[in-house]
């Protein structure tokens, strides 16, 4: 069987494939828009963000029965159109939450201590000590928004710091759960009214799109710091440069956009804003556990079609 890795994996998830005796083929040097007629005869597909799995993609390959998305979202494949292929379509959830809770907590850190603003200053020559100085995450009010395993290991973070924690998702923990984990449940617009800092890890989908839009915006608790390694699309950016503008927000982080790359935005005019290449999952031992946990994935589902 053969296996197209559309984008760049661990070299150990590549190895496992080979050890597994399929055939792969690594394209992601070759141009996006070859990618139909090298897919052409391959069971299966395996990509990261930088491929889209579209409907048109997924047609080019008749023999195609296994689509691996090496990370969290499933927002760059057309899992509807996968289905009804009867394609299998599987990701790795847990294999990047470790290092994007770790940059939702940088990125707070490097907001909350205005690490970006002072070494602008810095490399300039200048000694921007005054304007340097920020504020404690201990003792502040964490909220949120969403508790999937990213925001559980980013909710540890923030309590080791010693914040309180709290969350809003659609779909609650067990009580236990929730006093084992250290954090209580609040509304999404209480959550908002109330928290100093709000970090943000739903996925995207219908309900989530545009979540803090306008009016939710507003309703930011007075001199918060908002942090989104998510999904772009989920903040009006709008809306989120100008509560900066006008000092409703302490601050702001965001590594991910509604357009990406970004080439142009009203937060580039900010100082009260970090902005980061969506490179949350970008650790060499997130990228290594999404390669090896991918192409496992990817070899049991084909070895079990195979019977």
């Amino acid at each position: 069987m053969k296996v197209m890795v559309a984008d760049k994996i661990a070299a150990d998830g590549i190895k496992k494939l080979k050890d597994g005796g399929f055939e792969v083929l690594s394209v992601w040097e070759e141009p996006k828009e070859k990618l139909p007629e090298l897919i052409k005869d391959c069971e299966a597909l395996i990509v990261r963000s930088a491929t889209k799995a579209t409907k048109e993609l997924i047609d080019a390959a008749p023999k195609l029965k296994v689509i691996g998305r090496a990370g969290v979202g499933l927002d760059n494949v057309d899992a509807a159109h996968a289905k009804t292929r009867n394609i299998k379509v599987v990701n790795t959830p847990g294999a990047t939450s470790i290092s994007v809770a770790e940059l939702a907590v940088g990125l707070t850190l490097a907001v909350s201590r205005k690490v970006a603003l002072t070494d602008r200053g810095t490399r300039k020559g200048e000694w921007p000590k005054k304007a340097g100085e920020g504020i404690e995450i201990f003792g502040k009010s964490v909220g949120l928004i969403g508790l999937g395993r990213i925001g559980r290991e980013t909710a540890k973070r923030f309590r080791a710091m010693g914040a309180t924690v709290r969350y809003y998702d659609v779909i609650r923990p067990l009580p236990y759960d929730e006093k084992d984990w250290g954090i209580e449940f609040r509304p999404l617009d209480e959550l908002l009214a109330m928290s100093d800092i709000i970090s943000i890890h739903v996925p995207m989908t219908p309900e989530t799109k545009g979540l803090l839009d306008k009016e939710r915006v507003a309703k930011i608790k007075k001199g918060a710091i908002l942090v989104n390694t998510s999904r772009g699309g989920i903040v009006d950016e709008a809306a989120l440069a100008e509560a900066l503008r006008s000092g409703q927000l302490y601050g702001a982080a965001l590594d991910v956009f509604e357009t990406e790359p970004l080439k142009s935005s009203p937060l580039f005019e900010l100082d009260n804003v970090v902005l980061t290449p969506h490179v949350g999952a970008q650790t060499a031992e997130g990228q290594l556990r999404a390669g090896v946990e991918i192409a496992e994935l990817v070899i049991k589902e084909l070895k079990a079609l195979g019977k």
